[in-house]
């Protein structure tokens, strides 16, 4: 006879009673607070014994516009304030100005430092984890005018305020010094350009100066060489009439003598002289025809003859053998030339170079020194902040109760479940004498 009992069928369910789910977190209320203090000392043990971070910023604007006047208006040299903001921002963002200033302020990184790091080692380490550079977003058009920030977060054991305010200083400094290095080479090339174009001027003068002397001289040349010419042609051609008139003289003579003529007489007198009489006839004889030489008488034609004959030099009989000398006088000497070679500041005839000159006396004058200059304006300096940035004490301990507080939810609820699951065990009417039916611990009867 099988005995039969009345047993309690349970039936699986994938739903979960949040009332006992509640109930079972209540009773386990200890482990959850318990978690949560310990968080919460954990936390607050950190927050007072961790190293302390601070962060200090500085932050610059651009520079009034009449600090740079003098530099924009040497001519030379254009940077506005905009630019020369952006100049200082790149210095301030070099890598080199970084080291630079890194190595020479050594006793301001001791903490930086660890053993074992060269000095470049450690650099990076501060550079990368310690120094930001922070720029006005172009997106957004509300910043009043354009700045740069600079942020440094540093240990407790670090003089933050003097690395962060000497190294803007560091960057201002090299940078004047590079603005005054590129001015210096823009000057010394312009005085050079300039100098190269007074030069090309004097130059260009030597040349037309000695081109000009060389085209008088040539023209002198010219001129004495046909002088010479003309005087020698006229000098064969006042011979060659002497050695005609000469044989023109001895023609006269043979005929004078074969007639009989010694002293000079005309044709009508001849001819009255063959007539004889004493009839005293006064005759005026006028024509147009030229009278033979011989009608001179051999007396006055020999005579000619002789002097002809005496004759060393025919330049008394031509008026132009004076002028010829004369000019060949003047030929001599050309005081045009003598005068171009007996300048003595020459650099006074040069043509086109006084605005050069200006130019040059200008730049010599300017003020090249900018030692003084203002690139741009240190709104904010570095100053000693008030609190740490890390950690934050109440941030910290908060989150660490609240997370302590979830961790003992969540091992309050891990055990409701894993205490639920070894309670529900499956029940099978064969199986009744092998399995019994185990209490929970936490089954208690409500009140």
């Amino acid at each position: 006879m099988n005995r039969t009992s009345p047993l309690n069928t349970s039936t699986s369910s994938d739903e979960i009673d949040l009332f006992e789910l509640f109930h079972s977190i209540w009773r386990q209320k200890k482990l959850v607070v318990g978690c949560t203090i310990l968080a919460g000392v954990l936390g607050a043990g950190y927050a007072f014994l961790a190293p302390r971070t601070y962060e200090v910023s500085s932050v610059l604007r651009p520079a009034a516009i009449n600090e740079l006047d003098a530099l924009n208006r040497s001519e030379v040299y254009k940077l506005p304030p905009a630019d020369a903001l952006s100049k200082v921002g790149a210095q301030l963002d070099s890598y080199e100005a970084r080291l630079g200033f890194f190595r020479s302020h050594e006793q301001l990184f001791s903490a930086f430092q660890k053993p074992g790091q060269s000095l470049e080692q450690s650099f990076e380490d501060f550079n990368r984890n310690s120094v930001n550079l922070i720029l006005p977003d172009p997106k957004k058009s509300d910043s009043l005018s354009s700045y740069i920030r600079l942020e440094l977060q540093y240990p407790s054991d670090v003089d933050g305020v003097s690395i962060l305010n000497g190294f803007v200083e560091y960057a201002i400094a090299a940078e004047r010094e590079q603005v005054g290095a590129d001015l210096k080479v823009i000057v010394n090339n312009r005085l050079n350009e300039l100098k190269g174009k007074i030069d090309a001027a004097r130059a260009n003068y030597d040349t037309e100066k000695e081109s000009k002397i060389a085209k008088l001289l040539e023209d002198d040349r010219l001129k004495r060489a046909q002088l010479q010419d003309e005087l020698s042609a006229l000098r064969l051609q006042m011979k060659m009439e002497r050695t005609n008139r000469l044989a023109e003289l001895a023609e006269a003579v043979a005929i004078a003598k074969s007639m009989g003529i010694k002293t000079p007489t005309t044709p009508s007198s001849m001819a009255d002289a063959t007539r004889g009489g004493s009839s005293q006839v006064m005759r005026t004889e006028v024509n147009n025809q030229k009278i033979p030489l011989y009608f001179l008488g051999t007396e006055a034609l020999e005579a000619e003859r002789a002097a002809l004959q005496q004759r060393t030099s025919d330049d008394f009989t031509n008026p132009r053998i004076a002028e010829i000398g004369k000019e060949l006088q003047l030929l001599e000497v050309n005081r045009e030339v003598e005068v171009l070679r007996k300048r003595g500041n020459e650099d006074i005839f040069l043509q086109d170079v006084e605005p050069l000159r200006a130019e040059v006396a200008r730049l010599r004058n300017l003020n090249i020194d900018m030692s003084n200059l203002k690139l741009v304006t240190v709104d904010r300096r570095a100053q000693e902040p008030l609190s740490p940035i890390k950690p934050k004490k109440a941030l910290v301990i908060a989150l660490s109760v609240v997370a302590g507080l979830v961790l003992g939810l969540l091992i309050a609820l891990i055990r409701h479940f894993v205490l639920t699951q070894r309670a529900a065990v499956p029940f099978s009417p064969l199986d009744d004498g092998r399995f019994s039916r185990r209490e929970r611990k936490d089954d208690q009867p409500l009140l």
